[in-house]
Parts: C-alpha cells; sequence; structure tokens
C-alpha cells in the first residue's frame, strides 16, 4: 500500500489532464461571470427600447 501511494504521488501522468480541466472550469466561470454582466446591459438596451415605442403610441 505504501508503494501504490508512493509511486501515486511520483507519477505526473495525470497531472496535465487535471491542469486542462481545472483551467476549463476557470474559464468557464470567468465566461458565465461576464455573460451575466453583458445580459444586464442588453436588457437595459430593450427596456429602453419598449419604453420608447411605447410612449410614441
Amino acid at each position: 500500500m505504501k508503494s501504490l501511494i508512493f509511486r501515486l504521488w511520483k507519477e505526473e501522468e495525470g497531472q496535465d489532464l487535471t491542469e486542462y480541466a481545472l483551467l476549463l472550469v476557470l474559464i468557464a466561470l470567468a465566461a458565465i461571470t461576464s455573460m451575466k454582466s453583458v445580459a444586464t446591459a442588453i436588457n437595459g438596451v430593450f427596456s429602453t427600447a419598449a419604453a420608447s415605442l411605447t410612449a410614441g403610441t
């Protein structure tokens, strides 16, 4: 058991996959955060346009 744990500690084969997964998660979180602010801005533009259209009739 001790040799198995030592071998897993020394192996570097799975590190690349783990690093790519963490990078993917960080990119996804950044995209989600930026999309929330973009969605709020787009909602404001459409609300302003809708208010302008209803005020004109």
